[in-house]
């Protein structure tokens, strides 16, 4: 074993360090108004990190996963919203359409996607179907040379900005969920309605929205796979997303840390900093230990799938400890600040509520201890 990084991924790691902390301008700001960061966006696109594993011959930066999970957990250190953008963008979209598209979807949708030219959204959940994802109820027609798409979805992320949509629905209800089918579609296309943006605790500054579709006329060639492949589709593609949700939620579990870390140097009690009173101190390593080893298990998970081996397990224990690890932290974090900590000039408060939602997305804690208990007892 080796857990040293090698020179890339520390330059990675430190360029992503570096642009985080110009996101932290305005992020308490972007928080209370929900405002997309649009130009930041545009810098991430222009650092690589809009297609960080996407190869160079579509338009990537034909990096690892182990690259990524770096760059989402010192993004996410400051900006869980900017981070999710991210992660959204390149788990689900990017990976799905360079892992199982053709050649022409490639050269159409992924290219301009890997190059932050374009933005792209997973489209699974429905009122009615988030854990139970087979449970579909958006339809996609078969009408020869086109589908005919109706339905509703909702929890979008990036469903505002997005140009590209990666669109679950089902085509043949009587082979339930292996008649499910997986389509591109496009902004824009009649049809197509983008419902209001949701009022949300955390990551407000990531867009989250209902999409509407009434007979929306989607090409055949935009569908990805063949016929009845969409479940096998979004359960591959979520695998590498509770990676990246891994590395969110380590990350901002680490911006908690680093804040509470800082302030217990600096706030003073009965003469001496907090810093050298025992409460503080055991609450500091139960941190540093959890947090550590959510970052083992989160890197674990990048490396597994780096190797090309089975990483269904290891993506769900990562997601699993490390969003309950940065629940339980980033309340401590404000525990550590006191009455400073309940006010949003110090961060930890907005990293708390950024943090709950790690719980959630990409399959529940529940889901992912259904996930690592079936393959247990496999």
């Amino acid at each position: 074993m080796n857990f040293e990084l090698s020179e890339e991924h520390k330059m990675i790691r430190d360029a992503a360090r570096e642009f985080a902390q110009e996101l932290k301008a305005g992020v308490i700001q972007r928080d209370e108004e929900a405002k997309f960061p649009t130009d930041f966006v545009k810098q991430m696109a222009e650092l690589g990190f809009m297609g960080i594993m996407t190869p160079e011959a579509y338009g990537g930066a034909g990096m690892d996963t182990l690259a990524y999970v770096l760059v989402l957990e010192e993004i996410a250190k400051i900006d869980a919203s900017a981070a999710v953008i991210v992660s959204a963008h390149n788990s689900l979209v990017l990976y799905g359409l360079n892992a199982f598209g053709t050649e022409e979807q490639k050269q159409k949708y992924l290219v301009p996607l890997a190059k932050g030219e374009k933005l792209g959204a997973f489209a699974l959940s429905e009122p009615e179907a988030g854990s139970d994802a087979s449970s579909q109820h958006t339809t996609a027609e078969d009408k020869g040379d086109h589908y005919l798409l109706n339905g509703t979805k909702n929890w979008i992320t990036n469903g505002g900005h997005a140009d590209i949509y990666l669109v679950i629905a089902q085509t043949h209800p009587e082979k339930g969920h292996k008649g499910i089918n997986v389509l591109i579609v496009e902004k824009g296309l009649p049809g197509f309605t983008i419902g209001p943006k949701e009022n949300k605790l955390g990551i407000r500054s990531s867009d989250t929205h209902s999409l509407l579709f009434s007979d929306v006329k989607v090409p055949k060639e935009n569908r990805i796979g063949e016929d009845g492949f969409g479940f096998k589709f979004a359960m591959k593609t979520l695998d590498g997303g509770r990676i990246g949700i891994a590395a969110q939620a380590l990350g901002i579990a680490a911006g908690a840390y680093n804040l509470a870390l800082a302030y217990s140097k600096e706030r003073k009690t009965f003469g001496k900093p907090i810093s050298e009173h025992q409460a503080i101190q055991f609450k500091l390593a139960d941190m540093e230990v959890d947090i550590e080893t959510a970052r083992l298990l989160t890197y674990k998970a990048a490396w597994t799938k780096d190797q090309g081996l089975p990483y269904g397990k290891e993506a769900a224990m990562a997601k699993l400890h490390a969003s309950e690890v940065a629940m339980k932290h980033t309340v401590e974090a404000v525990q550590v600040h006191g009455g400073y900590g309940y006010v949003k000039e110090y961060h930890v408060e907005r990293l708390m509520r950024d943090a709950k939602i790690t719980q959630i997305y990409e399959g529940t804690s529940e889901i992912q201890r259904l996930v690592i208990a079936r393959e247990i007892l496999r």
